[in-house]
């Protein structure tokens, strides 16, 4: 087993991408709970962890607060943003709020590189998220790192290996903040950088086989990236046990259905079931407006779904699904971890209590490009593995307000002048994600010689890495004003086309 390195999670959304940028050294990494027991990283040969930052202030009433015996584990610990705040806390220093609150670009300047900056730049681009910060150092702690707000932007004990800084690392933003990652984990906490694609699926069939035994496995196939790679990896594990449903829930794209059935046929030898339940689907969605609600119908109604099918398949034990790490961390509620909620993914939150069937979800841990890089290893086609990311509740998130018949038309017609475009283009292997939304916006236009009043489309385009962070993609205006021509000219009902250039955060990527 590849040695660990641990990540206890305080609460911030950036939790999931300091484990990827950990996992991009090779380096395997796990993310436990804040308060998991210091024995029990112990018993399982955690070599390093690492404190990660969260919302709240380390002397608020619920402040989350780790076992204080972690530092008694005689490992390296380097605490990021509240994670250093902690160490001040929990080892004699003093945190205080800052008078000027420090969010976003700043500048660091390495006063003494230590092991932690070893071999980078004395001045530094950085990106900062914090209200408070350390005012008095720790006994056997010294500065190594200033920013504009901070004396104490960088700090270290060698002689127990302790590290923390005051900005985030793990984003983009930050210049050479992997570089220090890695300084962490190979120079100070001594990894060896073996982890790989070829090692994550040689322990998920493991874990597979002995998870399920001989019982059978039902699997929604949507025909997108992750349950592609799922049902792949399944297969793999377990062979004929597992039976892929395709459910067309009335919420796809257009000619989505003909599509993935001939694509299964012709690429793979799994068992493939189509469901027609589009019209169950549409009817338990009318008139439902709130988007948390529309996800938790669809969701259990895909189970619904699923569990109907088992008397056709001779019974199945288990659901697969392929559930990734950013849908977890943006389900996460505030009873379970101090992350705030941001929107709960279908198959994350929406799943009733008392199902029948047991989950299996082996990419719960990976990021999309990790999920790309084993349905690569695995060899699937370059159709699937690179393929845009379309939701689980389909363009149920996508249509904004209630969802009709035709809201749904539109969109898709729409939706489907935007791929043939961005496939024409080459910017559909570009970019993260292209996709159309519908609002529920009725405004004024010209057609011809004649007053027209139709409905709004709205073009989101965005280039991203894990999804955790995305910013709008700088498409040619010439193919913007294409796209847009064409969908106001061939699509009926739209008399307006607008392009969405937020980033997330704060918006997210979808629009529900």
């Amino acid at each position: 087993m590849a040695q660990t390195i641990a990540v206890l999670d305080f609460g911030s959304q950036l939790t999931q991408v300091i484990a990827r940028r950990i996992r991009e050294c090779q380096v395997y990494s796990k993310i436990y709970h804040f308060s998991t027991p210091a024995a029990k990283l112990r018993e399982e040969g955690v070599i390093g962890i690492i404190l990660s930052g969260g919302p709240q202030s380390v002397y608020a009433r619920t402040a989350p607060h780790p076992d204080p015996e972690i530092f008694q584990l005689g490992v390296p610990i380097l605490g990021i943003c509240y994670g250093v705040q902690l160490m001040g806390h929990f080892l004699g220093g003093k945190v205080a709020h800052s008078k000027a609150r420090e969010y976003g670009h700043g500048h660091l300047t390495i006063k003494q590189p230590g092991r932690l900056f070893a071999g980078l730049p004395r001045r530094l681009r950085i990106w900062n998220s914090h209200g408070d910060k350390l005012t008095k150092l720790p006994p056997g702690f010294k500065a190594t790192a200033i920013s504009e707000n901070s004396p104490y932007s960088g700090i270290e004990d060698a002689r127990r290996r302790f590290y923390g800084i005051q900005f985030h690392p793990e984003v983009f933003h930050t210049e050479r903040g992997v570089d220090m990652i890695r300084n962490f984990l190979v120079g100070i906490c001594g990894a060896r950088q073996d982890w790989t694609t070829r090692d994550f699926i040689a322990h998920a069939v493991a874990d597979i086989r002995a998870k399920v035994g001989r019982s059978r496995v039902l699997l929604g196939l949507s025909g997108g990236v992750d349950s592609s790679v799922a049902a792949a990896l399944l297969h793999k594990a377990i062979g004929r046990q597992l039976t892929c449903v395709f459910v067309d829930n009335g919420l796809l794209r257009k000619g989505e259905r003909q599509y993935v059935e001939a694509l299964y046929r012709r690429n793979f030898k799994i068992d493939l079931r189509v469901v027609d339940a589009s019209r169950l689907f549409i009817r338990r969605l009318k008139g439902v407006v709130d988007p948390e609600t529309k996800r938790k119908i669809i969701g259990r109604t895909f189970v619904e779904v699923f569990e109907k099918s088992l008397k056709s398949i001779g019974g199945a034990e288990f659901l697969g699904q392929g559930t990734l790490y950013p849908d977890v961390i943006e389900s996460v509620s505030i009873a379970g971890n101090p992350a705030s909620l941001i929107k709960t993914h279908h198959n994350v939150g929406g799943l009733p209590e008392r199902m029948k069937l047991k989950l299996i979800e082996p990419l719960r841990e990976l990021f999309k490009d990790e999920v790309r890089a084993v349905g690569s290893a695995l060899g699937l086609p370059r159709e699937v593995v690179w393929r845009q990311p379309f939701p689980g509740p389909g363009l149920g998130v996508r249509v904004m307000g209630d969802i009709t018949a035709e809201k749904l038309e539109i969109l898709r017609n729409a939706d489907a002048v935007l791929q043939e475009e961005m496939m024409a283009s080459g910017y559909y292997w570009k970019v993260w994600q292209s996709f159309a939304v519908f609002l529920p916006v009725k405004t004024v236009g010209v057609f011809g010689d004649e007053r027209t009043y139709d409905y709004v489309i709205a073009l989101r385009v965005v280039e991203s890495i894990d999804a955790m962070t995305a910013d709008w993609a700088r498409l040619p205006h010439e193919l913007v004003q294409k796209i847009s021509s064409r969908i106001t000219n061939e699509v009926r009902g739209v008399s307006r086309v607008v392009f969405d250039v937020s980033s997330k955060p704060p918006a997210t990527i979808e629009w529900e």
